[in-house]
């Protein structure tokens, strides 16, 4: 299934049934008076989040959404049916944005969250509404009311505990790979990863879920590389892993720039707690390893993990402390 995680759609409520001008003409009955019936109301459209699904692709082909517009209203007092309402079903995590792709109007954080997106219009009155002493007659009715009507955008922000961050080819989706089931494209070259992967990673009867998004480089904030339109997938995430390409010339400028990436998103992602990995280190030297983890760990005042995702060498540790972490901002 293709991943995609902006669309934009147009929703309208069921406009109303209108209301009935009628009057009893039955044998025996004198005098019969108004009998007409109310109109129906216009469906809802309504939003709902789903758990099994990870994609807005539903909504590429499809931007127009109206629901069914209410019935009209009969004789002898009967009432139009009501619309039904159209449920669009999204992905857990989804935004519901305004037309300035600004104004959050909705968020759908947990499984079954629903809103009403377009309301349906209000039926109109038949003319039994209007008899009266000196009414004996009516011949007027309240017209229906249109449903409401929009376009907006669909924003989705996976759910995930940890998020994957670092330059193209730090060797993300390799260990990605590694700790799950998820089989994300891994390569020599970079920016094999194009789009968000999710996985579920499995520690001590415990299991967080994991998600990796395309690699940034100097000037994402501009839209250069990739950008950083992918970071709103990490934004939800309790704990960011920073992975390092050990055989890179300068390591310590690859997480600079990275950090900055993460300062110019905004979005609060340069607050999150972060744990920092060395990548690759069985291509490295133990002398080598030691230089540029006591480099990074000047630079970034924190520890330094070195670990080779590829042969699965110091990645327990890693699973382990991202657990730990993890649970700790569960208890907050």
């Amino acid at each position: 299934m293709k991943f995609l995680d902006q669309a934009k759609i147009f929703v309208k409520g069921g406009d109303g049934g209108s209301g009935c001008v009628a009057f009893r003409r039955e044998k025996y009955i004198e005098f019969g008076g108004p009998d007409g019936g109310d109109g129906g109301k216009g469906g809802d459209v309504i939003i709902k989040a789903i758990s099994n699904s990870n994609t807005l692709i539903d909504y590429r082909y499809q931007q127009h959404f109206k629901a069914e517009r209410g019935h009209n209203g009969m004789g002898r007092n009967c009432a139009g049916r009501f619309g039904k309402d159209l449920i669009l079903e999204v992905p857990v995590g989804t935004q519901v944005l305004a037309d300035d792709k600004e104004t959050v109007l909705f968020d759908l954080v947990n499984e079954g969250d629903t809103f009403i997106l377009a309301a349906g219009g209000r039926g109109g009155l038949g003319n039994i509404h209007f008899k009266s002493s000196t009414n004996r007659a009516p011949r007027q009715s309240v017209p229906s009311e249109v449903g409401e009507e929009m376009w907006v955008w669909l924003q989705l922000k996976l759910i995930a505990d940890v998020g994957l961050v670092g330059m193209p080819n730090a060797g993300k989706s390799t260990f990605l790979s590694v700790v799950s089931r998820a089989r994300p494209k891994v390569a020599d070259y970079p920016f094999t990863t194009l789009h968000p992967q999710l996985g579920v990673v499995y520690v001590h009867d415990h299991e967080y879920i994991m998600a990796d998004i395309p690699g940034l480089i100097e000037g994402a904030h501009l839209g250069t590389g990739l950008g950083t339109r992918f970071l709103g997938h990490v934004e939800r995430c309790s704990v960011l892993l920073h992975l390092i390409d050990g055989t890179a010339d300068d390591p310590v400028a690859n997480y600079q720039t990275v950090c900055q990436e993460l300062k110019q998103y905004g979005g609060a992602l340069a607050e999150k707690e972060m744990v920092i990995a060395l990548n690759k280190c069985d291509l490295l030297t133990q002398e080598e390893i030691i230089e540029k983890t006591t480099a990074l760990g000047n630079a970034s005042g924190s520890k330094i993990y070195p670990i080779a995702a590829k042969i699965n060498k110091g990645v327990r540790p890693i699973l382990e402390l991202l657990l730990e972490r993890i649970t700790e901002k569960g208890k907050e």
